[in-house]
């Protein structure tokens, strides 16, 4: 199923208490006297309920998390909702163990011992991926003097991979032949943590460069040297302290630290700004590849789309399909129920977020109906 996006993911929140609503009802059907009030809604029903949600994991939908919960409370009363952003492999740990009622993670679940395990948590029922945003993940870098980089696919793996150690590479040099590059030695800084992004970032070049990326995909970062940091906010700082170095990091965070960003070569062979409508051209060729209520989507990275930016992300909501405990299902159902609404998914365009697609969005309205 092809799609399109429209805007560009901007997420960066370290821990977020969020404080959310209900009218008063305890069942799952929409409060008519919660419609109308919250701020860029167009007025729909909210399905209220009262509680406490626990939930953790990707910093990249923080914001989106903080201003749907803010609607929300405007609709409704007397519910709450605390989101810590760990990163995705500490939030699917904690649902796995129980200790997060559903998780934010940048990858769907990973087929084996980790879907295993969630779905173990959800007494032997599915765990479900639920894509709610997605976006794209800058190249960005730190080169005094050289603006508008370009790397191609095969430049970029062997950065990080360790082959290319200087930026007057000749590789470099190949991809950028008007550009003076200085002889600095590169330092390419990566995630240090179980992430979501490295996860994304390491299937792109397994995809696009497998004969210079021999390191598979994985949340974890399996690549010898480099710089290690803590979540984006970290790769992004020792991006900006340090000449020379390079990193990837989602566009927030770039733009947050006004860090210079890499053109990047698409399959077409076309050297691509970052924007959002180029990332959103990238995103009209994801496919799903769940079945039933299970929406992961495949992502084509390789894509040959006329000016597609390739390097894109999609945030999911981990969540049991069945098992979840009756007296927060309710308001887990009402909570997701508004963030994938019309109303919900209108809110994230202000945010530099990309809403869901119609056709993926109706579905997952569906799934979260049927959670039980």
């Amino acid at each position: 199923m092809n799609f399109k996006r429209h805007g560009l993911i901007a997420g960066i929140a370290l821990t977020a208490t969020l404080a959310l609503a209900a009218c008063g009802s305890d069942n799952n059907e929409p409060s008519s006297s919660a419609s109308g009030g919250a701020s860029g809604g167009t007025g729909s029903d909210v399905a209220c309920a009262s509680g406490t949600l626990t939930s953790q994991g990707s910093s990249a939908q923080g914001n989106a998390m903080a201003e749907w919960a803010k609607a929300y409370q405007q609709k409704c009363s007397g519910a709450q909702v605390n989101y810590q952003a760990t990163a995705s492999g500490a939030g699917i740990t904690a649902f796995q163990g129980g200790t997060a009622d559903f998780a934010g993670s940048d990858s769907s679940l990973k087929s084996g011992d980790e879907q295993t395990k969630a779905d173990a948590r959800c007494g032997g029922a599915p765990a479900l991926n639920l894509p709610m945003v997605t976006g794209p993940v800058a190249i960005a870098y730190n080169l005094t003097g050289v603006k508008d980089l370009q790397l191609k696919p095969e430049t970029i793996a062997k950065i990080f991979s360790g082959s290319i150690k200087t930026w007057d590479d000749a590789a470099i040099k190949a991809d950028n032949p008007s550009a003076s590059l200085p002889s600095t030695a590169i330092l390419a800084v990566h995630r240090g943590d179980s992430s979501g992004t490295t996860d994304n970032f390491t299937a792109y070049l397994t995809a696009v460069a497998p004969s210079a990326w021999t390191f598979g995909h994985d949340k974890v970062w399996k690549a010898p040297g480099g710089s290690a940091e803590q979540k984006s906010d970290g790769v992004a700082g020792a991006i900006k302290k340090t000449a020379g170095a390079i990193g990837y990091v989602e566009l927030s965070f770039a733009k947050t630290n006004a860090l210079s960003m890499a053109k990047v070569q698409n399959g077409a062979g076309e050297f691509t700004a970052l924007t959002g409508e180029s990332a959103g051209k990238t995103i009209a060729g994801a496919k799903i590849a769940g079945t039933g209520d299970d929406l992961k989507l495949s992502i084509d990275y390789a894509t040959k789309e006329a000016g597609a930016y390739p390097i894109v992300l999609v945030t999911y909501e981990i969540v049991c399909s069945k098992g979840t405990d009756a007296a927060k299902l309710p308001l887990l159902k009402g909570f997701l129920g508004y963030t994938v609404s019309k109303d919900g998914q209108a809110l994230l365009d202000k945010l530099g977020y990309a809403p869901l697609p119609e056709t993926v969005r109706a579905k997952v309205e569906t799934a979260v109906k049927n959670l039980a």
